[in-house]
């Protein structure tokens, strides 16, 4: 019976030091060159995807998956140069980044901002084949005990109910100019 035990420990051993030694000879390919998409060596700021020569738009860790959900800009972003890009996953493997390609992709977000007194909401909405992205960051106020929810939410291609990932801490967010650049989602 010991033999067995013995065999099967140092096969998942053997497995575990495998994978170590590939995750850390692969290069890190979380974040991209600014005007393509191919790697850079830059790592990503703590606790996003972003990378340290980008802007954080918005970001945070998510409750289930454990995962990082981030809008990221060039630092020169306005409505005719720059970019904006929506990244999911975890640095070193983003699931989802959206749009691959930077050229113009201020014109594939909306934004939308509704302020008033005890009440804020603010939201960064794109489509990528039929399916419906708000990153959100909403403040209530005026409920008792106060609501405020950020994270990201999608609503499938005929599907009336959407599935909320839900930041489990405040997020990074600075939607400075945002405005100014992007299209409003209010018609």
């Amino acid at each position: 019976m010991r033999a067995p035990k013995l065999i099967f420990v140092f096969v998942v051993a053997g497995i575990c030091a495998a994978g170590i030694s590939a995750n850390h000879s692969s290069p890190d390919t979380s974040t991209l060159d600014r005007n393509s998409a191919k790697p850079s060596a830059a790592k990503p700021q703590p606790k996003t995807l972003c990378a340290k020569d980008e802007r954080v738009i918005f970001s945070c860790p998510v409750k289930r998956p454990t995962k990082i959900v981030s809008l990221c800009a060039s630092k020169d972003l306005t409505s005719d140069r720059g970019y904006l890009q929506y990244r999911f996953g975890l640095p070193g493997k983003i699931e989802l980044e959206y749009p691959k390609d930077r050229k113009g992709s201020q014109e594939k977000f909306q934004y939308t901002h509704y302020l008033r007194a005890q009440f804020d909401l603010t939201e960064s909405n794109f489509n990528i084949d039929g399916y419906e992205y708000s990153v959100f960051d909403d403040y209530n106020g005026e409920e008792k005990p106060v609501v405020s929810s950020e994270g990201v939410s999608v609503t499938a291609p005929g599907k009336p109910k959407e599935v909320s990932f839900v930041c489990r801490s405040r997020p990074i967010a600075d939607y400075t100019d945002l405005q100014a650049v992007l299209s409003s989602g209010q018609e």
